[in-house]
């Protein structure tokens, strides 16, 4: 099974309450507004469905359970245009399991002062009855995202095109098979966790195939089809001469395309969307994969090294939620600092493994040794991170519960790194150096990350709301004596929710 990442299977159902009270007229005009208002979000990257208007308990319970079941639909907006006594809804909002966002809007924008009349305020109650849903929905603990104002508000559109994206990104991971290639890095701590309660939190599926069976589909890979994958790389990057057709190494780049070939079978015969390495579990695989990652990370998997697979989880949401936007997604890790004072900079890039969809640039395709690993030199794409925001999330299991620390960056222009053959990124931490680093080391935040350019904080904070799991942020606005507060706060709320 091919992986698919894209958004256009997906939809969003787009709920109107009301009740029987009004009389068949006025909702008849609910409903024509109410599609109306479903109009306006066209060109959103999620489809918009309308549904009919909702007007007792029993059919709202029933659209939920449907919503439920019904796998491309990733979430449900909810307006209240009339007067919609929330009694109505509380076994709907209790048996849904879809993410949900309360759209507090109303029909028109402007009021037509001069023709209001009783029949207009019966229509137009959306004022207070969104109120007495947002009564109902805190009272029973739902959670959800609220967006306020006209849908032709473009804040407003780009609010709720940022939940989609989250609720997408949630879809993902809930469906999400990953494949560890042996284990991980021995004596590491970040990349261990907890597996059985990843798959409860998040629905992601963590399990572990033999490094030789990786090996052996990679040697049933045929010539032909390494002869079409050289070619394509030929064609798509700037290939260092020794690894051309003819070249003393090429045999090295046929090797590299081997195991592009054999992993990407391998994936699709088992329906992954992520997997993992380590290059102290490499069997009988000829070189460290490198190229193979970094050309799959940028078709859309999930990648962690040495065995990261709450990495691998985060690169493969961050995939999915930035579909369509300039940028990607891609494994960092924080490699070494620039501190020198007032300008100081981070300079993070793996072994091998960093997506070239970080950079808009032609990247080149090199060989060099690795020196770790014990075995052939492997191939690898060499680039720099395009300048620009950006932000890094990492994943940390804290015992009791999974924890995500996000920094907003700023990637910045790159000096001459003739030595340094590997992708990269250079990037300037908000607000400050010692601030991020200082927060980033009191949340325990892995030094392994999902580097995303596509998409910003906000998505991130929709993700975290719709599948219940910490987040902290480190941005502009971060104090440390705020933070570790914070993370007090926190810990001391995550306890008391998850009960006894």
């Amino acid at each position: 099974m091919t992986l698919a990442t894209t958004l256009d299977n997906y939809t969003v159902w787009f709920v109107t309450g009301s009740q029987n009270l009004y009389g068949e007229d006025t909702l008849r005009q609910v409903a024509e507004q109410s599609q109306a208002v479903v109009a306006g979000l066209t060109g959103l990257p999620v489809r918009v469905e309308w549904k009919p208007v909702l007007k007792d308990a029993d059919s709202i319970r029933r659209l939920a359970l449907e919503a439920n079941a019904d796998d491309s639909v990733i979430g449900v907006m909810a307006w209240m245009h009339t007067f919609s006594p929330a009694k109505m809804w509380i076994t709907g909002l209790d048996a849904l399991r879809k993410p949900l966002l309360h759209l507090h809007t109303q029909a028109n924008v402007e009021l037509p002062w001069a023709d209001i009349d009783f029949d207009f305020m019966n229509l137009n109650q959306a004022a207070h009855g969104d109120r007495e849903f947002g009564y109902i929905q805190t009272r029973l603990g739902v959670a959800r995202k609220t967006v306020v104002g006209h849908v032709s508000n473009p804040v407003v559109r780009h609010q709720i095109e940022d939940w989609q994206r989250a609720a997408a990104g949630w879809q993902a991971v809930r469906t999400l098979k990953l494949a560890r290639f042996g284990d991980n890095m021995r004596y590491v701590a970040v990349t261990e966790g907890d597996k059985t309660e990843a798959e409860l939190q998040f629905g992601v599926q963590v399990n572990t195939w033999g490094v030789n069976e990786l090996a052996d589909a990679v040697a049933a890979a045929s010539d032909a089809d390494v002869d079409a994958l050289v070619e394509i790389y030929v064609a798509q990057y700037d290939v260092a001469d020794e690894l051309l057709p003819g070249g003393e190494r090429h045999q090295s780049l046929r090797d590299g395309a081997a195991i592009e070939i054999g992993l990407r079978s391998f994936l699709e015969a088992g329906g992954f969307g992520a997997f993992t390495t380590s290059f102290e579990d490499l069997g009988a695989l000829k070189q460290l994969p490198g190229l193979a990652v970094q050309r799959l990370m940028a078709e859309g998997y999930g990648f962690g090294a040495e065995g990261d697979w709450k990495t691998a989880i985060l690169v493969r949401v961050a995939n999915v939620m930035g579909v369509g936007l300039p940028g990607g997604a891609s494994l960092m890790e924080d490699y070494t600092y620039d501190l020198v004072p007032g300008s100081e900079r981070i300079l993070g890039a793996h072994m091998l493994e960093v997506s070239p969809s970080l950079t808009t640039a032609k990247p080149r395709l090199e060989i060099h040794p690795l020196g770790i690993g014990g075995k052939d030199d492997p191939v690898r794409l060499v680039f720099t991170a395009d300048p620009g925001p950006a932000l890094v999330v990492a994943l940390s299991d804290m015992r009791d519960r999974f924890r995500l620390t996000a920094n907003v960056v700023e990637n910045v222009e790159a000096p001459d790194l003739p030595k340094l053959p590997v992708g990269r990124a250079i990037w300037k931490p908000a607000p400050d150096f010692a601030t991020s680093a200082a927060c980033w080391l009191a949340a325990g935040a892995a030094h392994h990350t999902v580097m995303t350019t596509a998409v910003g904080i906000e998505v991130f904070r929709d993700f975290a709301e719709i599948a219940g799991t910490e987040l902290v942020v480190i941005d502009d606005d971060t104090t440390v004596r705020g933070f570790q507060k914070e993370l007090r706060w926190n810990q001391a709320y995550y306890r008391l929710a998850r009960g006894l």
